[in-house]
């Protein structure tokens, strides 16, 4: 059966490191660097680094967006007292940099989310396919495998363990589960871990979850430690071949609202990378105003 979808060099001449700045690469007068210090960005510049961000993570930038990128990276150039943008992709590009393009990544990646964001995706997987999935594998105690592919800060794979906690547990007291969340960027990884939410998270939890996992400290709404124990949260890059094949045997996918920042060929690897990650007869949720007409033929749309 298809698997299904539910969709609601080193280079020569390379500038050395800050610490090793030569002086003519040194602020005038020792004066720290500000944003209005430096260069704006060459349309050469741009397309060089776009390419390399497309080439580690599959985000393409467009042409339209080329003062959003110059915006975002310029606090980096300020941070390692750079003036230019070729100052920066001599930096990110000689050895030794997979920190700052690390901290490139954190940046162009974009993580806006919510607990229950996708309350129609919650409820099929909660009256449909976590019981047939259980009924499938019958008493043989296999684990069912959840992957949140684009975790963020962690609010759709702990509204997924809630849910299952609090509906489907219940049910099947015996039930193997496993929940991963997995994203590039490091700083919401760690959010995600901590566990720890402002209002805006939070707004659209209902009231008895709200009640009986969270603790209100400070402003903050801390998740209960059950929950947080349902969820391994993991750094990946969905671009990476080789990462995504050690994802193997997932029953379900959560990838929602990132393919619309790649583009078709990005969009086509990555798709399927993912589909080879599934179970037969296995599922694929996507974001409700995304779509994979002409990307992939190998689903069967889910309806709600």
């Amino acid at each position: 059966m298809a698997s299904q979808l539910f969709n609601l060099n080193k280079q020569k001449d390379i500038k050395p490191p800050v610490s090793f700045l030569t002086n003519e690469m040194k602020p005038f007068n020792n004066k720290e660097i500000t944003p209005s210090d430096i260069e704006v960005i060459k349309e050469s510049e741009f397309i060089e680094l776009r390419d390399f961000i497309y080439g580690k993570c599959g985000i393409f930038f467009t042409d339209s967006k080329k003062y959003l990128l110059e915006g975002r990276i310029k606090k980096r150039l300020v941070v390692n007292s750079l003036m230019t943008f070729r100052e920066y992709l001599n930096l990110i590009k000689s050895p030794g940099s997979n920190q700052e393009i690390n901290t490139l990544m954190d940046i162009v990646t974009i993580n806006e989310t919510y607990f229950f964001r996708a309350e129609q995706q919650y409820d099929a997987v909660e009256s449909k396919i976590l019981p047939e999935l259980i009924e499938s594998k019958g008493s043989s105690k296999q684990f069912i495998n959840i992957w949140s592919a684009a975790s963020s800060s962690g609010e759709e794979a702990y509204s997924l363990a809630m849910i299952i906690n609090e509906k489907i547990r219940p049910k099947y007291p015996n039930l193997n589960i496993r929940i991963i969340g997995s994203d590039i960027n490091r700083e919401v990884l760690e959010t995600a871990r901590n566990g720890i939410y402002g209002e805006y998270a939070i707004r659209h939890t209902p009231k008895e979850y709200l009640k009986k996992y969270f603790t209100f400290i400070n402003g903050k709404y801390h998740l209960s430690e059950e929950i947080k124990k349902m969820v391994k949260f993991i750094q990946l890059n969905l671009f990476d071949e080789k990462a995504v094949k050690s994802m193997n045997f997932i029953d379900m996918i959560f990838c929602a609202n990132v393919l619309i920042y790649f583009d078709i060929a990005s969009k086509e690897k990555v798709v399927s990378l993912l589909y080879d990650s599934l179970n037969k007869g296995g599922y694929l949720f996507i974001g409700c105003s995304e779509s994979l007409h002409g990307i992939c033929s190998n689903q069967k749309n889910l309806k709600s």
